[in-house]
């Protein structure tokens, strides 16, 4: 099976920026190919890839729940709406070179994210012999850690920033994840966007308190600003970009 790679954390710490850097570690350093989940209903992973987004599991849940009501959504003659989905999700998958891409996406209005969830979960499950890494982007916060949503992931990378409130935000989802049976083999936390890479003392103590192991610190990097501004994919960062070297170099040791 594949290795699923799960990244989570508080929104705005960077966890799609790093995420999207890793996917490119991964192709470089002959992983490939490597399938690229954005799990987040607000998602913009594709922006850090630079791949053109087709249809999402969101939308194509909405197509298929829209038939028989809308003229534009038609199922076949003869098919269920279970196989037809079926049919359909192989339209969820971008393939680019060295990696393929699944959006989750959003339902359109009001309404939980349930089904979509679980489609997420079906899709990663079906596909993960296929690739040798799995990549997966979570969305902010808890909630697929807490459906159980990635029960047979082998890495679980969360990312904080410099503060107290993403460092407790870290602990929290690692705590999640032994409560709810999850034992994925490495479990660790980045810090990210630290000046200078370095760590004051009173996010160290908080590291500690939390019981996480930290897999190591990636600097506050100008030229990330300057590529989101300018809406340039970030794996065309130079090599020689701080918050590159700083990620290739935890991403080494950890022996991925």
């Amino acid at each position: 099976m594949g290795h699923i790679i799960a990244v989570a954390g508080k929104g705005g710490v960077g966890k799609t920026t790093l995420c999207g850097l890793m996917i490119q570690y991964l192709c470089e350093h002959g992983k490939k190919p490597v399938l690229a989940v954005d799990a987040d209903a607000n998602s913009n992973l594709n922006e850090v890839l630079g791949v053109e987004v087709g249809a999402t599991l969101g939308e194509l849940r909405e197509e298929i729940e829209r038939a028989g009501m809308d003229d534009r959504y038609q199922i076949p003659s003869g098919m269920t709406k279970q196989a037809w989905l079926e049919i359909r999700m192989a339209d969820a998958i971008v393939e680019e070179d060295d990696f393929d891409f699944m959006v989750m996406g959003r339902t359109q209005g009001q309404g939980c994210y349930c089904f979509v969830n679980g489609l997420v979960q079906t899709q990663i499950q079906k596909l993960q012999s296929h690739y040798p890494y799995v990549v997966v982007d979570n969305e902010a916060g808890m909630e697929h850690v807490s459906r159980g949503l990635l029960p047979s992931m082998k890495t679980a990378i969360l990312v904080s920033d410099c503060s107290r409130r993403g460092v407790q935000a870290a602990g929290r989802i690692a705590e999640l994840m032994k409560e709810l049976g999850m034992k994925p083999e490495k479990t660790g936390v980045i810090i990210n966007r630290a000046p200078e890479g370095r760590l004051d003392e009173g996010t160290k103590k908080e590291i500690e308190k939390q019981g996480l192991t930290l897999l190591g610190v990636i600097p506050q990097d100008e030229m990330v600003y300057r590529y989101d501004c300018d809406g340039k994919p970030l794996v065309e960062l130079p090599e020689e970009t701080p918050v590159k070297k700083a990620l290739y170099k935890i991403l080494e040791g950890m022996e991925l």
